[in-house]
């Protein structure tokens, strides 16, 4: 029970707050890769039509993100600690310093060791007893029964039953991009009566299409089966670990069609880490959701960002074939 009982300190942690992982009790767990032959995933020859590009973009910001409903895509703006339990301490920390070096080249700030994490990694032999443990010690701490801060009971099943190599739970808050407060009323948020009280949201350009209220990452649960593990190496993982860390990804999206390390568990051979349109994507998510632009429409939002995400992806192959002329 002691991998239980540092998951649910972060779990148990109301947005805003951390909790710090108990280091006691690590497991000795150790993966060996094994070759397999499966047929390469490769992005597509999309760059030579414009239009092609656009819609391919498009498509995969709509089939990878998976924000709460009628919330848009969140990210990452203060201080991000990553922790690993129940794992060999070297393989924890070669996955605690991989998340953290993505996080650093998308300007993050990391926290110094010590620190007390937003983004937990649990190995276990048996993810989803685990997972549905986790749950039921305390549901409240997954689901606050407030709109907008997580993907729902549905998500929240899914997370709990269905056996995956890796699976995760993603909690976000509205706050006000202009100070940084949360934006809407927790449960316990009272005035200093003892009256329920929510935020005053002061508004200083008022907009049809743009928001002020930004939706920030709070805290990122990640529980690893390493009975699934079979033929990945620990870079592969380690890289595919720091984009659902670092971005909220729908399970069941399909990506087959791109060359990103998402595809990692379909075809570990194929897929060496992060490739270079999973780093547009996380480029262009924290551009957009950092910069002065935060729409209100959440497939504004997303459109958006993938008009952003093209015009990387087209600047970077021009790039690529100047250089090699």
């Amino acid at each position: 029970m002691g991998v239980l009982t540092a998951v649910l300190a972060l779990a148990l942690a109301t947005p805003g707050q951390t909790a710090p992982v108990d280091p006691a009790g690590q497991v000795q767990v150790q993966t060996e890769a094994q070759t397999q032959t499966q047929a390469p995933v490769r992005l597509e020859d999309i760059v030579v039509d414009h239009r092609r590009l656009e819609e391919t973009v498009r498509d995969f910001v709509g089939e990878v993100g998976a924000p709460p409903p009628r919330r848009g895509l969140a990210r990452w703006t203060g201080e991000l600690c990553v922790g690993a339990v129940n794992v060999r301490r070297d393989v924890g920390q070669a996955v605690v310093d991989r998340v953290s070096e993505v996080a650093l080249d998308l300007g993050l700030e990391i926290g110094e060791p010590g620190c007390t994490p937003n983004v937990v990694i649990v190995f276990t032999a048996d993810s989803t007893a685990l997972a549905d443990a986790m749950v039921e010690e305390n549901r409240r701490a997954f689901r606050l029964g407030i709109g907008g801060l997580d993907r729902g009971n549905p998500a929240l099943r899914d997370f709990r039953t269905v056996d995956r190599p890796v699976r995760w739970w993603h909690v976000s808050v509205p706050v006000n991009s202009d100070n940084g407060t949360i934006a809407v009323r927790l449960p316990g948020d009272v005035d200093n009566r003892g009256n329920p009280s929510a935020p005053t949201i002061a508004v200083f350009a008022a907009s049809r299409l743009n928001s002020q209220i930004r939706d920030d990452l709070n805290k990122v649960m990640i529980v690893v089966d390493v009975d699934g593990l079979q033929g990945i190496n620990l870079a592969q993982l380690a890289d595919y670990l720091a984009f659902v860390s670092l971005a909220q990804v729908d399970p069941d999206g399909d990506t087959a069609g791109w060359d990103t390390v998402l595809n990692l568990f379909d075809a570990p051979t194929a897929v060496d880490g992060l490739t270079e349109w999973d780093r547009t994507y996380l480029t262009s998510l924290y551009r957009v959701q950092g910069g002065p632009v935060r729409r209100i429409n959440p497939q504004s939002q997303a459109s958006v960002m993938a008009n952003d995400m093209a015009r990387r992806w087209r600047a970077q192959q021009t790039e690529a074939e100047a250089e090699g002329d």
